[in-house]
């Protein structure tokens, strides 16, 4: 979960003329967001770690002290009191159970609106992702640079360790300790046996799996190491809980160490894996720790546009058939997608070759900062190439042919089917498919659409109630209108 903004840094961060007139001693308290609410009980809409925001309408002295209590109980971060509007001056019963209870209340001027400080959270909930974000990265970058040091594996663990502030060891198959490093690591490694074994078993039926244990004092993930069967084993524990970038970091390195144990015998399959690395390094905007991965494989990319291109096949035919262009195995699409960045004036006659052995979409000239939306046309391109006849298909050839064009005719037309059944069935078909029709055709706009059809639009809301109770789905979401929207255009 990402570290949320305490209210004392709320406090600083805008002039909003917020005063603390109880509860000083907990402004460290995360912020998990921001809840206005005028109900004398909004605990039933709250999930703990709010900033709850109230003008008093429904509080005086008989239940300013239960209404304290609740929140309390409910675990709020503090209570924010906008004055100036029920009430000139916060009530002395509510400041006094405030104190009390150490609940930080904070007076809000009437110049100072609710949505000022619901903005501030919620910047600062964001900027607290981007860092985390941004760290999961550039921890993956210098595991990945360990992981090309002369020493290896040993190297990664130690980075591991540090990234982590606890501990990291490297097993081998039977157990025995490769390396290890970090406070505790040795004590550590005597009670790993029992884990270990636990995952054999669990692996051996063919099942990825890992172990997460977890104390009062300290929290270990175990995870088994190889491709097809394991191979080691990389232990790491901290003496907090795995955050999502920890998970992530600890990810990243055990995919690293499976290179390295893999080599051996499977030199070539280590270098597609690291070239893996590299494409999801390249693709998460990482291009310098990218660039300097590739050198020190003793390879280039080129410095001018490159094209994206996606392959679905058997990949090693599609790697083998790469060349000496530069191709992965994209991690993110499952492992059955391949994945090259190309020179644009050699992508013709890679798409080509590369059409022999499977079916090749093949994206726009892009710079190496915007190969995500390179490979995003690449996609599109190839799911194209997966509903029709050709094998290769550029995402240029799209332009004009709308969205409808990548579904596949059969599959929309059972979706479509399947949706508008129970309008079809509703004895008033052709009131409810029509005036469905107009309220999307119209964007929602209930006076449009009714204007459309000749009818009121309290007769177009009863129409469009009905709808949403026989297709059970809300017309609010807008997830459920383009469903509806695609639905009816195939049913054209």
């Amino acid at each position: 979960m990402v570290v949320a903004p305490t209210l004392s840094t709320v406090m600083r961060r805008l002039p909003l003329g917020l005063v603390v007139l109880a509860g000083r001693e907990a402004l460290d308290r995360p912020v998990r967001w921001v809840a206005v609410s005028e109900l004398e009980d909004p605990t039933p809409f709250l999930e703990g770690g709010e900033l709850v925001l109230t003008t008093g309408m429904r509080l005086d002295a008989g239940n300013a002290g239960p209404y304290v209590e609740r929140l309390v109980a409910r675990g709020v971060a503090g209570l924010g009191f906008g004055v100036g509007l029920g009430h000139e001056t916060i009530p002395e019963a509510l400041v006094e159970a405030a104190a009390r209870a150490g609940l930080p209340l904070v007076e809000v001027p009437r110049d100072t609106p609710f949505v000022a400080i619901g903005k501030t959270v919620s910047e600062l909930i964001a900027a607290e992702q981007y860092d985390e974000l941004s760290n999961a990265f550039a921890a993956q970058g210098r595991l990945t640079r360990a992981a090309l040091r002369p020493e290896g594996p040993r190297a990664v663990i130690d980075r591991l360790a540090r990234e982590l502030g606890g501990w990291a060891i490297l097993l081998d198959e039977a157990g025995t300790v490769r390396h290890l490093a970090g406070r505790g690591a040795a004590a550590a490694a005597g009670d790993l046996g029992p884990e270990l074994e636990r995952l054999r078993r669990i692996t051996s039926q063919g099942a990825p799996a890992s172990v997460a244990l977890s104390s009062p004092e300290e929290h270990v993930i175990v995870r088994p190491l190889g491709a097809r069967r394991v191979r080691g084993f990389l232990a790491v524990g901290t003496g907090r809980s795995f955050t999502p970038v920890a998970h992530t970091v600890v990810n990243a390195a055990a995919s690293l160490l499976t290179l390295a144990v893999e080599h051996g015998g499977e030199h070539l399959a280590a270098e597609h894996r690291v070239r893996s690395a590299v494409l999801r390094l390249l693709l998460a905007g990482q291009a310098d720790a990218g660039r300097e991965t590739l050198e020190r494989l003793g390879e280039r990319l080129d410095g001018g546009p490159l094209v994206v291109i996606a392959c679905a096949g058997e990949p090693e035919a599609l790697l083998e058939a790469a060349g000496s262009e530069f191709a992965a195995a994209d991690g993110d699409a499952g492992g059955d997608r391949v994945v090259l960045l190309v020179p644009a004036s050699r992508a013709g006659a890679v798409a080509a070759a590369l059409g022999e052995h499977g079916l090749v979409g093949v994206g726009d000239p892009v710079g190496l900062g915007d190969l995500r939306a390179g490979l995003d046309q690449a996609g599109r391109a190839l799911a194209a190439a997966g509903h029709g006849t050709a094998r290769v298909v550029r995402f240029a050839d799209l332009a004009g042919q709308g969205l409808l064009s990548l579904l596949d005719a059969d599959v929309a037309e059972a979706f479509s089917s399947a949706l508008l059944a129970p309008l079809r069935e509703s004895g008033s078909r052709a009131d409810l498919l029509g005036s469905l029709r107009a309220y999307l055709d119209c964007n929602g706009h209930w006076d449009a659409a009714a204007q459309r059809l000749g009818v009121h639009r309290h007769t177009l809301r009863y129409r469009m109630r009905r709808v949403a109770e026989l297709v059970g789905r809300d017309l609010e979401d807008p997830a459920v209108r383009a469903e509806l929207w695609v639905a009816l255009a195939v049913a054209r």
